[in-house]
């Protein structure tokens, strides 16, 4: 294990680089993560680490990897880099996975989760957080706006992202994939055609879509959904959180 105090380290610049570039973690593959609730949970699910670095004199047990890639760094340096300073003791840089829609498995009682455009990170690790907590069998993002492993994404999702099976495509492709599969389509949206979440039934296999905050849902998913549903506010409140939204029907879902 070697030691770095230095932040100008190449490898403390390329840690920096993919910690805040969506650019640099497309082009290396890579991806960065903190502590080890998040750390064994990737690795449990098959993801392969590149790199370590461990606060000083911290008690972690070293995981095994190639030991010119493992890095002991002095707390002052640790604390720079570190999204979390002071709670945790490893950071880890990991090669991201494939996400194609077509490696999803789907049966018959299947329900997928699908959000159209969604932009803010933290909402979206949310609402992975949430899916792999109520059993959804998977979430597939339709023409993303941010990278499947923006660090807010892997924080809020407290090890969700690693724990359901993830897809990304383009709206079309979804659509597609979905009616391929004989998927029942429930749209939630501010509508004048929605109904009460609470009035409907949500057949198997099913695929509940949400759009982004601000734009709502695509008027080709609206045409192409079965039904759809609305969660009712009352004024002068016009519409909830989009984690808060979809947590409200996954678990309403479930209960069916």
């Amino acid at each position: 294990m070697k030691y770095l105090s230095s932040s100008h380290n190449p490898h403390i610049k390329k840690l920096i680089l993919l910690m805040s570039k969506s650019r640099a973690r497309k082009k290396e593959n890579r991806f960065v993560v903190f502590g080890d609730r998040e750390l064994n949970r990737a690795v449990e699910m098959g993801y392969k680490i590149d790199t370590l670095f461990y606060r000083e004199g911290c008690d972690e047990e070293i995981i095994e990897v190639q030991s010119e890639d493992v890095f002991e760094l002095s707390t002052a340096l640790f604390d720079r880099v570190s999204m979390r300073s002071g709670t945790e003791d490893v950071i880890a840089v990991l090669e991201t996975k494939s996400h194609h829609i077509n490696d999803i498995f789907v049966n018959n009682d299947s329900r997928i989760l699908v959000l159209e455009a969604p932009e803010k990170p933290g909402n979206i690790g949310a609402i992975l957080r949430t899916a792999a907590a109520a059993s959804w069998d998977a979430v597939i993002i339709a023409n993303p706006k941010t990278d499947l492993y923006h660090p807010q994404i892997i924080r809020n999702s407290m090890g969700g992202v690693f724990s359901i099976p993830i897809a990304t495509d383009s709206s079309e492709a979804v659509i597609s994939f979905l009616e391929a599969n004989a998927f029942n389509i429930s749209a939630a949206a501010l509508d004048s055609k929605a109904k009460h979440f609470k009035r409907v039934k949500y057949q198997r296999p099913l695929a509940l879509v949400f759009g982004a905050e601000d734009t709502g849902l695509d008027q080709e998913w609206l045409k192409k959904a079965q039904q759809i549903v609305k969660i009712p506010v009352k004024f002068p409140i016009d519409s909830l959180n989009l984690s808060v939204s979809a947590g409200i029907l996954m678990y309403h879902c479930g209960d069916q």
